[in-house]
């Protein structure tokens, strides 16, 4: 092993303090059970907060941590019954590190390979470390060290001298270590403190200013391979630790003037969240540390009862006709009346799969897969595009709960001329199109999503074919995304009463006259739809930041109200 110190000097954004270290980690999971039941039992950490996923309720959202849930202790699960497996790549972090006593690894050892886990031993960075698998395939990793305290848990089956302390660190793998340097040294405040050669690559250390738990992010640099595949043991994110609304206002900022495209300010109920991608595809969260777990419930009754935020107590009792039920085995407390379902094991190198599809069309998808999914995106890409590039927008719209497809348009066109063209000058590839989509809703229905459950979005020629579609079906949808795009016809009478409705445009499109835009609006508003229209002067034709933010909180409105 060779490994070195750097000479990095730590850095923020004008205006900003650094960031402390980690606040939390979260993942996906497939059995809620069997993650309550390891996470709790086997790992001994306390089930803080069972709540649901604020962007699909009809999902349970755990967190668990030490007494009180401190920041820095909190590993959170999403539990998608019978989701397929992730595949480990690029892009994402792969590994989270729990720090325990330095003298504690031969009962972590025993203790793991007596619940059915088989735990490798190591050593990074001059400490011993285990390496295991949870059960839907996550590593964890257990950092022997003299470490810092936390909260410790009096009921915890894991005795107190071997308990562990909350987070020491989390592994990313990425094509390129200089874009998260860039981030975390040059943005953040961290310090990039060694690297070392591992099985992987190189990998080097960043560590935040905190002086308590959760100081370290490492970054192994894998040039050349793949990325990962979202599933079940993916990591979605890793947040990092901010004190409050102010700095976390700062960083906001700053991101957005850095081009890290930040998301508008998340209320998640317990602090407060930022979301954005580095470069490499890693998905980082800047939260706060307030209000905290015990805002809503006091910390001796912690995790023993569905908590809901104030805008979904309205819906307490469908909600928890629909979650599966669950048993605290910690609190001995059942939680959700619904038979839990029998998760389905699927293969490690399985990838997303979209509804079938006709022999002319191929469907690309991300997120969710459509069988496990209750809201989807159907996405539309631009003339001479890819599926492949406006499915990319699911990224940048980090709404977990959807199913997101893309269908590719022969040729990367929909219809031959531009949409201004008379009608008949785009035919029969006009009607192909509008069949094609018609094709995609009628899948998803037959796999459970219903139309009113499904967002169509498009960019270009494919905001135009959304559109049209929406126009001349009068099909019920859950809402309509065009970004640059306006009607091919306004002819169109089917009723749209309270369709949702986001368009887009810049005042100088050369592709899609304001006049047009502005005339397809009306006509849409006169039909009964709820048309958001805007003009954004230097957009030129592409998707702008507020464009997807726009799009995302139509996606948010669709998916609460189920």
């Amino acid at each position: 092993m060779t490994s070195s110190s750097s000479s990095q000097p730590s850095q923020t954004a004008p205006g900003t303090s650094p960031v402390q270290g980690l606040h939390h980690v979260t993942v996906m999971a497939a059995d809620p059970q069997r993650n309550i039941d390891f996470y709790s039992q086997t790992l001994g950490q306390r089930l803080v907060k069972v709540t649901v996923n604020f962007d699909d309720p009809g999902t349970y959202h755990f967190y668990y941590g030490d007494l009180t849930g401190q920041p820095g202790t909190i590993m959170t699960h999403f539990p998608w019954v019978g989701a397929r497996r992730g595949v480990r790549g690029n892009g994402e972090v792969v590994a989270t590190a729990y720090s325990a006593p330095r003298g504690s690894g031969a009962y972590w050892q025993a203790r793991l390979t007596e619940h059915g886990f088989a735990p490798q031993g190591g050593e990074r960075f001059g400490h011993p470390v285990l390496t295991f698998e949870d059960p839907d395939g996550t590593w964890v990793e257990l950092v022997f060290e003299d470490g810092a305290e936390v909260q410790p848990w009096p009921a915890s089956p894991v005795p107190a001298e071997h308990a562990l302390r909350g987070f020491h660190s989390v592994t990313a793998w990425v094509r390129d270590t200089g874009s998260v340097r860039d981030l975390l040294v040059g943005h953040l405040g961290f310090t990039e403190v060694g690297s070392e050669a591992d099985p992987e690559g190189t990998r080097t250390r960043f560590q935040g200013s905190g002086d308590g738990v959760g100081l370290f992010v490492d970054v192994v640099e894998r040039p050349g391979k793949p990325r990962g595949q979202f599933g079940a043991g993916s990591v979605h994110h890793v947040a990092l630790r901010t004190r409050g609304d102010a700095e976390q206002e700062a960083y906001l900022t700053a991101l957005t003037a850095a081009g890290h495209h930040p998301t508008p300010v998340q209320d998640r109920q317990y602090f407060h969240s930022i979301y954005f991608r580095e470069p490499n595809g890693v998905l980082f969260e800047i939260a706060t540390d307030a209000p905290g777990f015990a805002d809503d419930e006091p910390v001796e009754e912690l995790g023993r009862h569905l908590k809901l935020p104030e805008w979904f107590e309205s819906r307490r009792a469908t909600i928890e006709a629909h979650v599966p039920r669950i048993v605290s085995r910690e609190y001995g407390v059942t939680i959700g009346t619904r038979e839990p379902e029998d998760a389905v094991a699927t293969p490690s190198g399985s990838t997303a799969a979209g509804p079938a599809s006709n022999e002319n069309i191929q469907v690309y998808a991300a997120g969710r897969s459509p069988g496990q999914a209750r809201v989807a995106m159907v996405l539309l890409h631009g003339r001479g595009g890819t599926a492949g590039d406006i499915l990319s927008l699911e990224k940048e719209l980090n709404l977990s709960a959807f199913a997101y497809l893309a269908p590719q348009a022969p040729g990367n066109s929909w219809y031959p001329q531009s949409f201004l063209a008379p009608v008949e000058h785009n035919q029969p590839q006009l009607n192909e199109a509008l069949a094609t989509v018609e094709l995609l809703l009628n899948e998803l229905e037959a796999q459970g999503i219903p139309s009113e459950n499904v967002v169509l979005g498009g960019f270009s020629q494919g905001a135009c074919l959304a559109l049209e579609y929406a126009s001349r079906s009068g099909r019920r949808l859950g809402g309509v995304a065009a970004l640059s795009g306006a009607l091919i016809t306004l002819d169109g009478t089917a009723p749209l009463e309270g369709l949702p409705i986001f368009m887009g445009v810049a005042p100088d499109d050369a592709h899609i006259p304001l006049v047009r835009f502005r005339a397809s609006a009306e006509h849409l508003r006169q039909r009964g739809a709820r048309v958001q229209s805007e003009v954004y002067p230097g957009l030129g034709h592409s998707i702008g930041r507020e464009e997807v933010d726009a799009v995302r909180a139509m996606m948010q409105g669709v998916a609460g109200r189920l």
